[in-house]
């Protein structure tokens, strides 16, 4: 798996966050069973610039904790199934699945670690775990699916041993 990390403005998280990524978005490729290799991008940001992309994406003028761009599109969630014949989903050069992108505000994983209790890094990883989650098709608008990534986020979480 290949991780990209791009960061806007200053990064003061008390571990490394490429490293703690790098293990979330690998736990979640293999629980979900993916069968390539994959590329994610992640930019960590802040508050106004996710407040943004927030207003620009999604038409919701305040900040968001993360956003998620999924690029292949999913007949079922998590179901890789006729990917290999899409060449678009896939890096020409290295072969790897063309995930998404993943933006986290580091404002929001901070006062969210404190208003839930947990440590940064368990709030961080939770995000990317969520974000995952998203990039392989799921979602959360509907009462069923939400409970089904619930699940899937707390096995992610299980899987990497960063609990609350």
């Amino acid at each position: 798996m290949s991780l990209y990390l791009e960061t806007e403005g200053t990064v003061d998280l008390p571990f490394d966050a490429e490293e703690t990524a790098a293990l979330v978005a690998e736990a979640a490729l293999e629980y979900i069973g993916c069968p390539y290799e994959a590329e994610v991008n992640l930019l960590l940001t802040h508050d106004e610039e996710i407040r943004e992309m927030n207003r620009e994406y999604r038409n919701i003028d305040r900040p968001t904790d993360v956003l998620s761009f999924p690029m292949p599109e999913y007949g079922t969630p998590g179901d890789f199934s006729g990917f290999e014949d899409r060449p678009d989903y896939f890096d020409p050069d290295s072969g790897e699945l063309l995930l998404g992108d993943i933006v986290i505000s580091l404002d929001r994983v901070k006062a969210q670690a404190e208003e839930y209790g947990h440590s940064v890094r368990r709030e961080y990883a939770f995000l990317i775990a969520h974000s995952m989650l998203h990039l392989f098709g799921f979602d959360h608008m509907e009462e069923d699916e939400r409970t089904v990534m619930e699940q899937k986020q707390r096995d992610i979480m299980e899987k990497i041993q960063i609990m609350r």
